[in-house]
């Protein structure tokens, strides 16, 4: 007896996080639990400070028939050269393809938190200026496994409506700005 063809449902790409450190890794950890999103969060996945590094790591999932989102931080690629064009390149090599995502903040990730409270992408000189900012919302901000493990400060991010707002915000902000977050995309690619 023969089987019916294309009686079989395709499993949907899984969706993996590439990241640059703790903070992001955590991040996502709390926005996953609190919202029962669907990717695959993996230390191994986390700790990339290199292009080249991500690079590779794209590369695995989409061997895997996956989807690859990379969440890091542009403030080093606008100020060196050399690593301005080791971005410009991954760009050129994945643009086109639908299963990689860039949710590239300028200057970090901390710009991306701080959008939940204020309406701005003025100019901040660095991710210490951006941290600074935010502890004004969120006092005892920290980029440190103590702080970051405990999911009181995602959930405030997320309280009233606030995520809501930041995406709107972050899609209104395009990437000429002075700051700019696209981690917009990340949540556009968890709710399809």
């Amino acid at each position: 007896m023969s089987r019916k063809l294309g009686t079989r449902k395709q499993n949907k790409p899984i969706i993996t996080l590439i990241g640059e450190g703790i903070t992001e890794q955590y991040y996502f950890k709390h926005i996953r639990l609190f919202y029962d999103y669907q990717f695959s969060l993996k230390p191994y996945f986390f700790g990339t400070t290199s292009l080249v590094d991500m690079d590779r790591k794209i590369s695995e999932v989409l061997e895997g028939g996956g989807i690859a989102i990379c969440v890091f931080d542009t403030d080093v690629s606008h100020r060196d050269e050399t690593e301005s064009k080791k971005l410009q390149s991954l760009h050129r090599k994945y643009d086109k393809r639908k299963s990689v995502i860039f949710c590239d903040s300028l200057p970090s990730i901390e710009y991306w938190f701080l959008l939940h409270f204020v309406l701005t992408n003025r100019h901040f000189k660095d991710a210490k200026t951006v941290e600074r900012e935010l502890r004004t919302y969120i006092q005892n901000f920290k980029k440190t496994k103590s702080f970051l493990e405990n999911e009181n400060w995602v959930e405030l991010l997320c309280s009233n409506n606030k995520l809501e707002v930041a995406l709107d915000r972050a899609r209104n902000f395009d990437e000429s700005g002075a700051s700019y977050s696209n981690i917009y995309k990340a949540f556009d690619c968890f709710r399809e």
